[in-house]
């Protein structure tokens, strides 16, 4: 019997060590070894996924590589090694085991050139063949600047990936491009050499013990939260990165980057994604995390200028000039400091602001989600009868206290009226400094709790990305989508001169901010000018509306921002009057990119149009389904109509997908458009018709040579346009000169050269459809801002 025992035993024994090695050999190779991110994170971070790692069945070497010759590249990369440090709680003599066990698997070696990558392939092979391993897998991790990532790809692609059966995982940090076509030209690169299941973006951030702490404290505490979540209870979202340090010796990145691409559109809005997603049924599902992610940026409301503000500490521009050698005349417009108003379109989050801000040389390092919920209750008492931290007359909140600040370490603190919350048990209970207050409250009023062993980021994200945790990483859709959202906004500040601010506690309240319909503004007029000359600054309302003549018919021109609010405006007058005099007011409206700011201002700033006794009618509309992104009613849907209430049986999308085809001629679909028209508009006179000039001379879905829709009697005609989708329905030029008043509206400088040909040329239609509109007894006024008209 005993022997039967110790049989079994060792066949026990013996399966174990064979799961073990069946779990096989691991190489991870660093790109940049010798570099600043290498020596402060990313070489601790393989220390420590190796001290976590090795006594699991994994076998591990470490390659540090470079640019740099061998023997220099040794010395430095051995000096990087010296600082390694192990847990707290780990026995100083384990320690220097490990540490030399670590050191004897790394080694340094140079990638410069095709051959380099076919050796260290080579070498990994015998590596594997002498020791009787069975490769798992190979991580490289890009510690470089993205203009080597396509070399480096394509060197791996060809001669360096595992062997089959064996995973290959890339890591890459950010910058992840510039803009939305930068971004998608380095997706396209880096897509030619790796799978995206091979792919690692790496946003630090999610590494962040706060930030990671988020889904599983969502799901943890469900019940709680389920009826909270949402805009019937929560005021507003603040998400926080505050830094002290300013850009001196990092002005060549910043010039190029700013503080809005260097922080708000990576780490601040991953954390926005975070806390607004729909919580996947399974948190652990890194696909039902990523799809959910992602679906917030599908309903993300468009950035306009007045959704940001931003700022630059006074020394930046003189340390522009000193690093860069730009000359003493050079101001620099990028910005140091930003704060952007967000707002998600959907029925949970509708009307919450959601706050991103960021700045470097501000008063304290310290970065937070803190979400703060109403207050509904009205207290009877005076307030030193009130329940200490109990009352529901305190503040409510819930702070994602992500590092640094008074606190000084990662905590999730949730106000004491509000519930209490359930950790898992690698959080504990903390206490702070005595007399500590936070966000208005004593520390005493909070639920606090923090890890109970405090871990690098990068040693998190290592972590993850040695078990495959896609979730954790920015997936390219996700990259893009990002991009996406902030481009436009970025654009639009490209030449907004920022708010000076001295730095420090000096800042007092300059950088103060307030929100209102959308917008964001200082709280404060700015004391100083960007650069200095005789007499006060001028302010935005020393630039006056421009009023002149355009064809011989009115103009209004301003700045794009002024001249959207005159036109939102006149068009709600002429609404009030129109319902006053008859009733209902019909309006046509043009798609495109041009009126999307119109559609936001009168949603978020106009509360008396008389929306109840709207018709909105379209002028143009792509031949798509009514729910494609390309449809002019979805622009119309996403940007105005779910934001107003408009009664639906006012709403009248142009009827271009009928028994399941699109804009079929024998489907009579412009016939039965103009027939609504003219049962509902009283001599088919819309009350007014916006409309735009494209860069051809089009208006509406009106093109040059067009045969059908520039004259006649038809109302509504099918047209073709020279871009895709081809196929269009439009109002015709006889149809919109019946209104009583077209408002023509032209933005941007790549405008200025139609509008000034435009201006020259006489009634000819057929050669630049817009010269043909001129209502037969109506108005119609042109609203041009100052880049379409002067350049």
């Amino acid at each position: 019997m005993w022997n039967m025992l110790i049989v079994a035993m060792c066949l026990a024994l013996l399966g174990c060590l064979q799961a073990q090695e069946l779990q096989g050999h691991v190489s991870i190779i660093l790109l940049g070894a010798t570099g600043d991110l290498a020596k402060k994170y990313l070489w601790q971070g393989l220390f420590q996924l190796y001290l976590d790692e090795a006594g699991r069945g994994h076998s591990f070497s470490f390659h540090g590589a470079a640019l740099t010759a061998p023997k220099q590249g040794q010395e430095l990369m051995a000096k990087a090694l010296e600082s390694l440090s192990c847990p707290k709680d780990m026995a100083p003599s384990h320690c220097a085991e490990h540490k030399d066990q670590f050191l004897q698997l790394s080694q340094y070696r140079q990638l410069k050139t095709a051959e380099d990558y076919q050796a260290l392939n080579k070498d990994i092979k015998a590596q594997l063949q002498h020791a009787g391993l069975r490769e798992a897998g190979r991580i490289f991790y890009f510690s470089v600047p993205p203009f080597a990532y396509e070399d480096i790809a394509r060197n791996i692609n060809s001669s360096c990936r595992p062997g089959p059966g064996a995973w290959l995982r890339v890591v890459l940090e950010k910058p992840f491009g510039h803009d939305h076509f930068s971004a998608q030209q380095l997706a396209t690169e880096l897509g030619t050499f790796f799978q995206e299941e091979e792919m690692y973006r790496v946003d630090h951030y999610l590494g962040k013990q706060a930030v990671a702490q988020i889904l599983p404290f969502r799901d943890q505490n469900r019940k709680a939260l389920d009826g909270l979540w949402n805009r019937h209870h929560v005021e507003r979202v603040e998400i926080i990165m505050k830094e002290t340090v300013d850009a001196e010796g990092r002005t060549s990145f910043y010039e190029e980057y700013g503080v809005i691409r260097d922080v708000l559109q990576n780490h601040l809005t991953e954390v926005l994604t975070l806390v607004a997603m729909e919580l996947p049924h399974n948190v652990s599902s890194a696909e039902a995390v990523l799809r959910h992610k992602l679906q917030v940026f599908q309903v993300l409301r468009g950035l306009q200028r007045g959704s940001a503000i931003v700022g630059q500490y006074q020394s930046y521009s003189e340390q522009v000039r000193r690093e860069l050698q730009k000359p003493d005349s050079f101001h620099s417009l990028t910005p140091t400091f930003a704060a952007v108003l967000v707002h998600i379109d959907n029925l949970r989050w509708e009307g919450v602001p959601f706050i991103l801000m960021s700045g470097k040389a501000l008063d304290e390092r310290v970065g937070y989600a803190r979400i703060l919920f109403k207050n509904q209750a009205c207290c009877v008492q005076s307030e030193k009868h009130w329940a200490a931290a109990q009352s529901q007359c305190l503040p409510r909140q819930l702070v994602f206290h992500i590092g640094h600040g008074d606190l000084g370490s990662p905590a999730v603190l949730v106000s004491r009226n509000l519930f209490r919350p359930s950790l898992p048990s690698s959080w504990k209970e903390m206490e702070g400094p005595p007399g500590l207050r936070l966000f208005g409250s004593p520390l005493s009023d909070y639920y606090a709790y923090s890890p109970v062993q405090e871990r690098d980021a990068h040693s998190v994200l290592l972590s993850h990305i040695f078990h495959g945790r896609k979730d954790f990483f920015i997936t390219t859709e996700n990259l893009l989508a990002s991009w996406d959202f902030w481009t436009p906004l970025l654009e639009s500040l490209a030449h907004k001169a920022p708010r000076l601010y001295p730095g420090g506690a000096e800042n007092g309240r300059l950088l103060d901010f307030e929100f209102s319909s959308g917008r964001l503004f200082f709280s404060q007029q700015q004391p100083e000018q960007l650069v200095p000359g005789p007499g006060p600054a001028p302010m935005p309302s020393d630039f006056q509306v421009l009023r002149a003549k355009y064809r011989e018919s009115p103009l209004v021109s301003a700045w794009s921002e002024e001249l959207i609010s005159k036109l939102a405006n006149d068009i709600e007058a002429t609404a009030v009057r129109a319902v006053r005099r008859f009733g209902q007011f019909h309006l046509a409206l043009s798609g495109g990119s041009s009126p999307v700011a119109l559609f936001q201002q009168l949603a978020t700033a106009h509360y008396g149009f008389p929306w109840a006794h709207t018709h909105l009618w379209l002028v143009d509309e792509r031949c798509v389904p009514l729910s494609d992104p390309e449809s002019n009613f979805q622009g119309l849907q996403a940007h105005l109509l779910q934001h107003v209430r408009i009664p639906y049986y006012n709403i009248h999308p142009m009827p271009v997908h009928l028994q399941q085809r699109l804009c079929a001629e024998e489907d009579q679909g412009a016939q039965i458009y103009a027939r609504e028209i003219s049962a509902l508009v009283a001599n088919s006179s819309f009350d007014l018709v916006l409309l735009g000039m494209g860069a051809d001379g089009h208006t509406a879905s009106l093109f040059p040579q067009s045969p059908t829709g520039l004259d006649g009697e038809q109302l509504v005609v099918l047209t073709t346009s020279p871009s895709q989708p081809h196929r269009r329905m439009s109002l015709s030029l006889p149809l919109i000169n019946r209104a009583k008043k077209v408002a023509v509206l032209v933005m941007g400088r790549m405008k200025r050269e139609i509008t000034t040909l435009v201006s020259r040329v006489g009634h000819e239609p057929k050669k630049w459809p817009i010269s043909g509109v001129l209502p037969h007894s109506g108005q119609l006024v042109w609203y041009m801002d100052y880049d379409a008209f002067l350049g």
